[in-house]
């Protein structure tokens, strides 16, 4: 037994030991796990908050829309761009507001919201899709040379046909045709390349294939 206290006195001794050479660091080390760790919670917690407060006014933004108060849908996505920035539910809301106030004839408000979903968008397919808005809006705006050059950065390949035919509209509107037939063109391999990668049935997409093949064709031969 003496042995036993013997050793467990030395094991005590030398816990004592290393607790005064490293007790501080370690004691540091724990509390810096902590407040990660609390830190961490406190995030998801915020971040939880920060959605659902998004989703309810997104729902209020939804409810404006089919009531076609464009006010309404103008400030709740002001308030949702403002306060929530980096959430789906704001680039979402600036795409819907804009389309509403394109068709109530505000088209500054329109810019300026498309202008900010393409800029700020936490989504590359949100920020494309706006992108492809907002230059169908600098053409009914009379600013087709900057709608060409927002269309010049290549989306995401689900967008480059659409992205190609509008390019092609605008350069057929300057009385561009062999640059025009040749953004047709694109659109139509990209479409194709799409389908193909998709595995669509046969015959999805024809009508759009078509359109394209249409566009192409009205410009003649080379």
């Amino acid at each position: 037994m003496a042995a036993y206290d013997l050793e467990e006195q030395e094991q005590i001794s030398e816990l004592k030991t290393l607790w005064k050479m490293h007790g501080n660091r370690v004691t540091g080390l724990l509390l810096a796990a902590a407040l990660a760790v609390a830190g961490w919670q406190g995030w998801n917690f915020y971040q939880r908050q920060q959605g659902a407060a998004a989703s309810r006014l997104y729902a209020a933004l939804e409810q404006a829309v089919m009531e076609r108060n464009a006010r309404k849908v103008r400030e709740v996505a002001g308030e949702l761009i403002e306060k929530h920035p980096r959430t789906t539910y704001a680039a979402m809301a600036a795409l819907t507001s804009a389309r509403l106030q394109f068709d109530a004839g505000d088209l500054k408000t329109a810019r300026a919201q498309l202008q900010w979903a393409a800029e700020k968008g936490g989504d590359r397919d949100l920020r494309d899709l706006a992108r492809l808005r907002l230059a169908h809006v600098l053409v009914d705006d009379q600013a087709a040379d900057e709608a060409l050059k927002l269309l010049a950065e290549a989306p995401a390949p689900a967008f480059a046909p659409r992205f190609d035919e509008l390019r092609g509209d605008i350069l057929l509107g300057q009385g561009k045709r062999e640059e025009a037939r040749s953004a047709y063109q694109s659109a139509l391999a990209r479409q194709e390349a799409l389908d193909k990668t998709a595995s669509l049935p046969a015959g999805a997409d024809v009508q759009y294939r078509n359109l394209l093949q249409l566009k192409t064709d009205a410009l003649g031969e080379r």
